[in-house]
């Protein structure tokens, strides 16, 4: 299989996997009633746009995705999106809710657990386990382990990153498609199939998230960043990886003090972006 027949399929599964799940939910909508959230205006907004995304994401990469580093891309955004749909659906079972690190890991420092508290220990983990099947370089033992827990912190970022920006219509499938479209054009397969798979879902939600009828929520935000990280984390520059994982960190630190929401309203050519294509 050609590399351009390797991603051009990804895409196109990952896409048309989307796609039937959004049509196989909307011919549903009464048995997803309890997906359904409200906008800050009172309008609805369905979260199963998770549902399409996450199934989209996972039928490019068991496809399409080359060699053991499918194993790991699997593991990775499988248990990013079952983290995702704990946090979108089970939050009231907790004995605490809160929002942020800072407030999950206050409340665990208390003793009580919250679904975010869990939802990091799970993408975590599925990040440090799918990050064992990725290709590392160089010999030195140190070297390749410090690559594993770059690797393991990127993917994990990303997903929660993703998450952060899912905050108004089509802005996570815009930031995060911004940040994946190198990924179409690299020599590298890992990092081209697994750019495609998430793109191509990302892209077939595009439209019913643009109306803001529908919502990536944790569940798909966090598949469509985990995926993005396996990505970047596949591709063999030491460069590239570490300016991608400081980025991640810098923005995630920079969300827990100021708004996302309050920088792109008040940065004009951003607020242009993030109201391009709204209906």
């Amino acid at each position: 299989m050609t590399s351009l027949v390797r991603r051009l399929g990804a895409a196109a599964a990952s896409a048309g996997v989307a796609r039937a799940a959004t049509s196989f939910v909307r011919h549903r909508a009464g048995e997803f009633a309890s997906w359904e959230r409200q906008h800050k205006d009172g309008t609805p907004v369905s979260l199963t746009e998770g549902i399409a995304l996450s199934a989209g994401v996972l039928a490019g990469t068991a496809v399409f995705v080359p060699g053991k580093a499918k194993i790991g891309a699997l593991i990775s955004v499988a248990s990013a999106s079952a983290a995702g749909y704990i946090d979108d659906h089970k939050e009231n079972d907790f004995e605490a809710q809160s929002k942020g690190f800072k407030g999950h890991l206050g409340a665990l420092k208390e003793g009580k657990l919250t679904s975010g508290t869990l939802k990091i220990f799970v993408v975590g983990a599925g990040s440090v386990l799918g990050s064992l099947f990725l290709e590392r370089t160089g010999t030195c033992r140190w070297h390749r382990l410090t690559q594993w827990g770059a690797q393991s912190v990127l993917i994990a970022g990303s997903a929660n990153l993703i998450n952060l920006l899912d905050l108004r219509p089509g802005r996570a499938i815009k930031a995060g498609g911004a940040a994946g479209l190198p990924a179409l054009f690299s020599p590298n397969p890992v990092h081209a199939t697994m750019g495609a798979a998430s793109l191509g879902a990302a892209v077939a939600c595009a439209p019913e998230d643009l109306k803001g009828e529908t919502m990536l929520g944790d569940m798909g935000a966090n598949a469509f960043g985990a995926g993005l990280g396996v990505a970047i984390a596949s591709v063999h520059n030491p460069f590239i990886r570490v300016l991608a994982l400081g980025d991640v960190i810098g923005l995630t630190l920079l969300s827990e003090k100021y708004s996302f929401t309050e920088i792109i309203a008040n940065t004009p050519w951003l607020n242009r972006l993030d109201q391009l294509g709204r209906s």
